[in-house]
């Protein structure tokens, strides 16, 4: 945790810096952060944010600053549209769902350990893969840094959206979207604790220890199949995307925009998934053969029936 706090202090040090470039000296950083155009704003703090993690990440080694951002800076970009905003209603509406997702988020990351030094176990593999470290490097920057947390840009977006579309009135559509934001929140709340419930029990099997009867077959295949996974291999993904393609449809009934530029911060977020579940499930495979039988009988994120084999 003392090194997250030195990454943030180092991180709003850069943005700070890079502010102070269009507010001509570090004196103007206010002023520029309330008078100056939102999204310039957002992209410098975020650019800041970005250059903090790849330092980080290139003095420690650990490549995991960008994922201990995911539940923190989008949060924050959602509040700061939320003042510019003057604290419209709606906007602050929006702003209280995207806390509620970064809160989950947050607790689930927390109890993980990724807060207190743990990597994502999937870079080192990815580093062993590519294996030159300049290139290695290259990926880390272009990749991890900027395309991830451009990524916070993005799906946040539409808030600015009804930023500079302004209805005082909430339309019927908001409201409904609203709801199903935090019902896609407490579907990744619930997937969340099936899964923690399950690792728990994996290690208690795997030290030797008594593990309840209804995990042992679970926790003797390395994965979890039942609850929510028995209808998506990765239901935390849906739920993820169902939250921001949500907030992106909310936004637009808002602002009565209903197709504008901002979907494109949904749209890359499920590439990334896609991408994401295609590597995850290769490591995954590669350790538990029993696997693709899974794969074969459930689908990969969109809760489904189960497929006969």
């Amino acid at each position: 945790m003392k090194r997250f706090l030195l990454f943030l202090i180092a991180a709003f040090s850069l943005a700070v810096l890079f502010l102070s470039i269009p507010a001509g000296s570090p004196g103007n950083v206010l002023h520029f952060v309330y008078n100056g155009h939102p999204l310039t704003v957002i992209v410098l703090l975020n650019f800041g944010f970005a250059l903090a993690a790849f330092l980080f990440g290139l003095v420690s080694s650990d490549y995991s600053w960008v994922d201990r951002l995911w539940s923190t800076l989008p949060v924050g970009f959602a509040w700061f549209y939320a003042w510019r905003g003057g604290f419209s209603l709606p906007l602050v509406l929006s702003a209280c769902a995207v806390t509620l997702w970064g809160a989950r988020l947050t607790f689930n990351f927390a109890r993980k350990g990724g807060y207190t030094g743990t990597e994502d176990y999937r870079w080192p593999i990815l580093r062993n893969k590519i294996g030159n470290p300049i290139l290695w490097q290259l990926f880390n920057l272009g990749f991890i840094c900027l395309y991830q947390t451009g990524l916070f840009i993005l799906f946040t977006s539409p808030l600015y959206m009804m930023l500079i579309h302004t209805r005082p009135v909430l339309s019927p559509f908001f409201l409904v979207f609203l709801a199903f934001i935090g019902a896609a929140v407490l579907f990744e709340a619930a997937a969340d604790e099936e899964q923690w419930k399950f690792y728990r029990e994996r290690e208690r099997f795997r030290e030797g220890k008594t593990v309840q009867e209804s995990y042992r077959k679970e926790a003797e295949q390395g994965f979890r199949t039942s609850g929510l996974f028995a209808f998506s291999r990765h239901p935390n993904y849906f739920g993820e995307l169902c939250v921001w393609w949500f907030v992106y449809f909310a936004a637009a009934a808002q602002s009565g925009v209903w197709f504008n530029w901002t979907v494109i911060g949904p749209v890359m977020l499920t590439i990334l998934f896609i991408g994401s579940t295609v590597f995850t499930e290769k490591i995954t495979a590669s350790k538990y053969p029993a696997y693709c039988d899974y794969q074969r009988r459930v689908s990969a994120i969109i809760p489904w029936k189960h497929r006969k084999t």
